[in-house]
């Protein structure tokens, strides 16, 4: 290429870039070989503040749009699962028997929460099974009064309990399939004079169910969940 023909290339470059600044402007690889070509013409001795500011703009930029993913990621996590917990809740309303109803909970509950074991917990009266819930299958398990006391360790203030399985009861993973790895353990009320029951959704997962996550959207599960066995108990 002769001295003409570059000198006419760089003309068309700059001219170009003249009229679109974006494109350098939207390239921080371009805007830093900038910055450090202006630094060596201005010598060891001299400080551009103005490139000094622009490092400085360059990582707030970085941190910010950091944040901004995560912030994204955190409401998708969100969204999907409150779409979780409608799923679960319009396939409560479903059975038509009380069978159906349990089965329910050890089966398509379990794979629309995305979790591996859920049992239901009902305290009796009677210090041994009783009978009457022998025929409804693993997923009940009758149990004497004080147990989910017991189990929370008298944390009975919170609806939801969201922890790590680190002494797994026999009794209440004895059908698991495997070790779990973290629980979230639902406190069910079932009005005056009633005993009361525990909702155990466990993950195999040591991170799905941490004391560090919110728990709103699992304490309106409990709730209606419920308020949907009552009519059964009744």
């Amino acid at each position: 290429m002769t001295p003409q023909d570059a000198a006419q290339a760089e003309k068309i470059l700059r001219d170009f870039i003249t009229e679109n600044p974006r494109i350098v402007l939207d390239a921080p690889d371009v805007m830093r070989a900038l910055l450090a070509s202006h630094d060596e013409t201005l010598g060891q001795n001299i400080v551009d503040l103005r490139s000094v500011a622009m490092r400085r703009l360059e990582a707030q930029l970085g941190r910010l749009e950091e944040t901004n993913r995560s912030v994204i990621a955190a409401a998708y996590d969100n969204l999907a699962g409150t779409q979780q917990i409608h799923r679960a809740l319009l396939k409560i309303m479903e059975p038509t028997d009380f069978g159906g109803f349990l089965s329910m909970i050890g089966t398509e509950m379990v794979d629309i929460l995305r979790i591996d074991y859920a049992c239901l917990i009902l305290e009796t009266q009677n210090q041994s099974p009783d009978p009457n819930l022998a025929p409804l299958g693993h997923v009940v398990k009758p149990a004497p009064s004080g147990f989910v006391a017991d189990y929370l360790s008298q944390n009975l203030a919170a609806k939801v309990t969201l922890r790590r399985v680190t002494e797994p009861k026999v009794f209440v993973y004895l059908e698991a399939m495997g070790p779990m790895g973290s629980e979230a353990c639902l406190q069910l009320d079932f009005g005056a004079g009633t005993l009361p029951g525990l909702l155990i959704l466990a993950a195999k997962d040591a991170e799905q169910f941490s004391p560090a996550q919110g728990t709103d959207l699992l304490t309106f599960f409990a709730t209606i969940f419920e308020r949907a066995l009552r009519r059964w108990l009744a």
